[in-house]
Formats: structure tokens, sequence, C-alpha cells
């Protein structure tokens, strides 16, 4: 497992000033380790960089491992496949820690360095380090959620142990990248290109000609730049790519979208937040992009067009209690297959097992 760092050691402390706590700064939540697995700790590391060399280093640092785990079967008693379980999820884990070690290195030195030219050298690095986490996180959805399921009876243990993971990595990268938008390094603007609006979080596929994709938005946004509808705001999307069948002639690639969004219904009341039970201020549900223009033959009104306006197609409505990544994920998954209502996948092209009543 690699271990090089990608900053410099503590700076010189000043008159009258303590040195920085080795934990997390008072007010960010710690990620804590998986429940099911206890991995072993990680020596210690070498001696650190120069400051400069800190966005080539993170280039260079090695992607994210995306370790292989033999499919397992039933043990001849509960030992063994606990056994084979943690030392299969011995590496994963090992990645985890080095991730989560990689990102307490960003915030530490985001609070703790006086030096305006380094922090603007980590500004420029977050996105890079983004993109590091990415194979990791394709690992974890895809092992955890592709279909057929490729681990036999521990299937469900497996699962529950990667998703796990997947959770907490991506809360973590959520903190990291709303600390440096405070910082004013980063923007968080969704009509912005340049923005880290949200990041993504890992694809699986639900059939042999359908992707999703998984992209999380550090802080909602809403749902159109003209914010119609209403009070609407944006915390996940996924994107559902169809692709052609084998054979199939005249068939091109599709994708549609999915939003996990939240509506104010406070405002919906004229009432302002202290007058209205905070029970009752966010409904969340999902729902499906429906474009709404420019027209797709007009290419100068796609490029004068900010952002693309469109309908919400709600989809099923979840409660005023916001679901865990992980969760909202599961719920988008019944919904495809036609286990969570009525509703019907918008491409043709779908295979027949996912017929549902239309909405």
């Amino acid at each position: 497992m690699a271990s090089e760092q990608w900053f410099v050691g503590p700076l010189p402390l000043g008159p009258g000033e303590t040195p920085p706590p080795d934990d997390l700064e008072p007010g960010a939540q710690a990620c804590g380790k998986p429940s099911w697995s206890t991995p072993p700790a990680i020596p210690g590391d070498p001696p650190e960089p120069e400051a400069e060399d800190v966005q080539e280093q993170l280039q260079e640092a090695p992607a994210a491992s995306t370790p292989s785990p033999e499919p397992l079967g039933p043990g001849p008693g509960p030992a063994a496949p606990r056994l084979a379980l943690d030392t299969m999820f011995s590496p994963i884990t090992e990645q985890l820690r080095y991730l989560l070690k990689k990102a307490e290195d960003f915030q530490s030195y985001l609070l703790y360095s006086r030096d305006s030219v380094q922090k603007e050298q980590l500004a420029k690095a977050m996105p890079t380090f983004l993109q590091m986490c990415e194979p990791y996180f394709l690992y974890l959805e895809a092992a955890a959620r592709s279909m057929p399921p490729i681990y036999g009876a521990l299937q469900e243990l497996i699962r529950k142990g990667l998703l796990e993971i997947s959770q907490q990595l991506t809360l973590r990268l959520e903190q990291l990248v709303l600390m440096y938008a405070s910082f004013g390094f980063v923007s968080l603007e969704d009509t912005d290109p340049l923005s880290i609006s949200c990041f993504f979080c890992g694809r699986f596929s639900i059939s042999p000609s359908h992707e999703v994709s998984i992209f999380r938005y550090c802080a909602p946004a809403a749902y159109t730049a003209s914010r119609f509808p209403r009070y609407l705001y944006k915390k996940m999307r996924w994107s559902l790519e169809t692709m052609p069948e084998p054979g199939g002639r005249g068939q091109d690639s599709h994708v549609d979208y999915y939003f996990l969004c939240y509506r104010d219904t406070w405002e919906d009341t004229g009432k302002s937040p202290a007058n209205s039970c905070p029970q009752i201020q966010k409904l969340w549900s999902i729902g499906r992009w429906v474009p709404l223009g420019p027209a797709e033959d007009d290419i100068y009104s796609w490029i004068l067009c900010p952002q693309p306006p469109g309908d919400y197609q709600q989809l099923l409505t979840i409660g005023f209690e916001e679901p865990s990544h992980t969760l909202a994920t599961d719920l988008l998954v019944q919904i495809l297959t036609g286990q969570a209502g009525p509703a019907r996948p918008p491409s043709a092209a779908g295979p027949a097992a996912w017929a549902a009543p239309g909405s």
C-alpha cells in the first residue's frame, strides 16, 4: 500500500501559538472504522516532500487500487467465512485508510498553514484528489450492486460492507470540499463548469445494457437555473446509460437523469422557517429530469443557454428525513427495476423484466 506524503511537515510556530491537534478540527465529524473489520495500523510515514511538489506528487500518486477478490462460497462453519471475509476486505480497508489520511492532510494544512501559496496549491490539487478516488468508488459500487451477484452465499454481507465504505468516503469528501469552499478556494456554483458542485461516487450495471453512474452534490443546488419547479433542490444525481443491444442496428446510447431532491415546503406557505415546524421544512423525493429545451437540432440555443430548463417527474416520495447516500441509490434501483411503485424506465430498449405499470 502506497503511503507517500503530499505535504510538508508542520510549519514553525509563532510566539504564543500552540501546535495543531492531531485529531480533526472540532466540529468536523471523524469517519469511524467499518464495524465489520478492524484493519491493522499503518506504519509511520516517510519524510514529507517540499510544498512546491504538492500538485506534481498528487498527480503521480498511485490511483486507488481495485482489488479483485475471488468468489467465495459457504465454508464448513461460521468461523471460516468470517476469516475469509476479513482477509478479502483487508486491502480494501487499507485503501480506505490511505484516502482518509490524505483527506485529513488536506484539511489540516488548510486550517493551520499560514502560507497562502501553499493553500492555493492545495486548492488546485483538490479536483485531482477527487479523481484519484474514482477508481476506488468504481470498484466498491460495481462489486456491491452490479448484477448478477458474484459472491454467492456471502453476497449480502459483502454488499453491506462495501457500501458502508462507499458511504464513509463519500461523506468525508463532501465535508472536505465544503470546507475548501468556505475558504473561497473552490466554487460550488452548479452553472460554473470549473466548480466542484458535485463529484463522482461510482458506477454499476443493473442489466447487460444499462449502467448507473452516481454523483453527489456537495451543497444543495437549485433544480434549474430558473428555480423551476420552485423551491426544489438537488442533492444527488444518477445517470442511467442505455447501451445498444448486441447486434442491434441503428441504435445509439441514451442517457436519462434521475435526482434525489428536497422541496422546501415552508416556502410554499410564505412563512419563515422560524414560524414553521422544522419537521416539515424538507420533503425528499426521487424524480426524473424531463428536458424542456433547447431544441436538439439548434446548436446555437445550447451555446447561449446557461442551463437547459427541465421539468421534474416525481417518481417516489421518501419523507421528511434525508436518506443516506446508500439508501437513496437502493431506492433508485427499486424504481428502475419496477419494485417501488408505478415507475417505468424511460428508455424503450429496457429489458422486459423492467416492465411496470405506467405512471
